[in-house]
């Protein structure tokens, strides 16, 4: 197959089937409201109250700007695991760069160096993290519900980096932080502060935890949510994600109504299978600059990453002015700083983050 270039497209890709979830989605709601999942857990977006992400955005705040020295004294010493079963740059690298600057030492466990090749369950693997003085594991799994099993089992704070097609809750609080930057919105937080704001999702929707979590969080603060793209990537029923969840399969008419875009990639490991016609993909859903110019030339273009320039997106755009990516990922750093400090800071409040 070839290379994914912006002078070189193939005409279709395909993928092998992902292994099927060890915890089903039906299966997340009934662990949920376990006694044993730990306060300072971020597991799914919809844990958190407006007062809570009104909390870790102020939080955020104040850790970006408090001096380093200041800073990492907070955690100084704490233990903190990243425990990825995928691979990951951005979020992992800004997750251990923000436990890092509050003072933590991590480790980082990885299947491919450690007993999980060997078929170490999670559970085993958590609990042997608890007993080498971990007080929070980020986990990173191809598996949805994963974190809700880790946390249960471990009752230590776990901190969802990304469980297969669920969720991804840290990402949709720093792309929060960066509309409201990149709008102007510094008002309270409440469920009208982002009242006449529409945000079309373009792209991979039924694969992507990152559509998921946004899709959740934001109409929670008065957004209208758009969803974009072909049937095979997005099944009708993604329009009850949320409410003020709609779908519109033109990208050029929901441009048109967005005053923030934001471009999802082709999970092609993810595909199980289907085909998609990418010369009729880049045509309809590409983010280029004649058509942004054209239908939203006052839009912020974001994209959670990574990129393939030249297939939802040119390299024009996402370099271009009106690109709030590199902002994203800086938010990366200061929101997770804000989440490891909440877990953590809970896990000393209750007294069970050495161990149960």
């Amino acid at each position: 197959m070839s290379t994914l270039t912006e002078n070189r497209k193939p005409a279709a890709v395909r993928a092998k089937a992902v292994p099927a979830p060890s915890v089903k989605h039906a299966e997340v709601p009934a662990i949920i409201h376990s006694a044993s999942i730990h306060p300072g857990s971020l597991l799914s977006i919809s844990d958190l109250s407006l007062e809570d992400v009104a909390s870790i955005l102020e939080s955020a705040d104040e850790l970006e700007a408090e001096p380093a020295i200041r800073r990492a004294e907070r955690l100084f010493k704490r233990r903190v695991s990243l425990l990825f079963y995928e691979s990951s740059t951005r979020t992992r690298t800004s997750f251990e760069l923000a436990a890092k600057a509050l003072g933590a030492d991590t480790s980082l466990v990885s299947a491919q160096s450690s007993s999980i090749e060997k078929g170490e369950s999670l559970k085993d693997t958590g609990i042997t993290l608890r007993a080498l003085g971990a007080e929070c594991i980020i986990l990173r799994s191809p598996f949805s519900g994963s974190p809700y099993l880790l946390a249960q089992e471990t009752g230590l704070p776990v901190l969802n980096a990304g469980d297969g097609m669920h969720e991804h809750p840290s990402q949709a609080l720093l792309d929060l932080r960066t509309i409201l930057q990149r709008l102007e919105k510094n008002g309270k937080v409440s469920d009208k502060l982002l009242d006449g704001v529409t945000v079309t999702i373009c792209g991979d929707i039924f694969h992507s935890r990152v559509a998921r979590s946004n899709a959740l969080l934001l109409p929670r603060l008065g957004a209208r949510v758009l969803l974009c793209g072909p049937t095979p990537l997005l099944p009708e029923t993604a329009a009850g994600m949320s409410h003020n969840v709609s779908i519109e399969r033109d990208f050029d008419k929901a441009l048109e109504q967005s005053q923030v875009v934001m471009m999802l990639r082709i999970q092609k490991e993810r595909l199980a299978g289907l085909s998609v016609d990418l010369e009729q993909y880049t045509s309809r859903y590409q983010a280029n600059a004649e058509r942004i110019a054209a239908h939203a030339p006052k839009a912020v273009i974001m994209h959670p990453g990574p990129m393939i320039r030249g297939l939802e997106i040119t390299s024009e755009v996402a370099d271009g002015p009106q690109s709030g990516i590199e902002q994203q990922v800086k938010n990366g750093v200061a929101i997770r700083m804000a989440l490891v400090l909440r877990a953590v800071g809970e896990a000393a409040k209750t007294g069970k983050g050495k161990g149960r």
